[in-house]
């Protein structure tokens, strides 16, 4: 498949999806961050399509998928996965998230260990509060003019200051990309992360896990890479000196790390 598709889930979205690689190789989930779409992962298909089966989707509220009215909960968003893996006729898979991806990925681990082969969580964290901070920016982003604004903080919060102020063609890929997204996807989204407490559940992941994460991160600390590997049983950690995309600014490293991982 090299356009998208769409899948109707069963409280009536539209999620919009693509696969690249060969039929037949194990499957590989990809999850995007908030206010991205499945094309943050481009540069990283070539190398895991060779290994790979990839199945990428627009999280609901992002890029082709539709937007829904309302706060999104974190359960929907893993039945949205399930639901594309059910359509694809796939028992089990790989799944890789950063960030948001990432809250997805530990709540499939938690919910439906019996679909997971192995699990990797990027950039990510079991718990983001408090939640009056979530209600602030969802109040700003449904009320703000435009997504300017929002769209330099998320930016300066994922990139060094070097790609910054060379306004590198990444960082303004990505910029389209946010100010692309529709205010109510990224504000259902980060009600989304603002309802979630996953830290109880983690010692229930059964799928062996590899914990990525930024030294220089700022939206989720390397410190909550090392509470997500310490409380998996079994889990390894990996610490890139990357700040909130790691896949993008240490491709190589971060390729070399999944692959690996994933046929270890």
């Amino acid at each position: 498949m090299t356009t998208l598709a769409h899948l109707t889930t069963r409280d009536g979205a539209r999620i919009a999806y693509r696969l690249d690689g060969t039929d037949g190789l194990p499957l590989l989930v990809l999850s995007n961050s908030i206010g991205t779409t499945l094309h943050m992962w481009d540069d990283d298909i070539a190398a895991l399509s060779r290994h790979f089966r990839v199945l990428r989707f627009d999280t609901r509220g992002h890029g082709e998928s539709s937007v829904p009215e309302g706060d999104y909960a974190l359960e929907r968003m893993g039945h949205d996965v399930l639901e594309l893996l059910d359509a694809l006729d796939v028992q089990r898979a790989h799944f890789l998230g950063l960030s948001l991806g990432g809250f997805i990925g530990q709540w499939l681990g938690i919910h439906a260990p019996q679909r997971i082969g192995r699990l990797i969580l990027a950039n990510t964290s079991p718990w983001l509060g408090p939640k009056e901070q979530w209600d602030e920016r969802i109040a700003s982003v449904l009320h703000a003019e435009n997504l300017t604004e929002t769209a330099e903080t998320f930016l300066h919060n994922w990139f060094p200051a070097h790609l910054l102020d060379a306004h590198a063609p990444v960082v303004e890929r990505f910029r389209a990309m946010l100010l692309a997204t529709a205010p109510q996807g990224l504000a259902g989204a980060f009600a989304a992360v603002r309802d979630a407490d996953l830290r109880p559940g983690l010692p229930r992941i059964q799928a062996p896990t590899l914990a990525i994460a930024g030294r220089y991160d700022t939206v989720t600390a390397a410190s909550h890479g090392e509470q997500i590997a310490a409380a998996i049983p079994g889990a390894h950690l990996l610490v890139l000196p990357a700040v909130h995309l790691s896949n993008i600014e240490y491709p190589e490293a971060f390729a070399r790390a999944v692959i690996g991982f994933l046929e270890n």
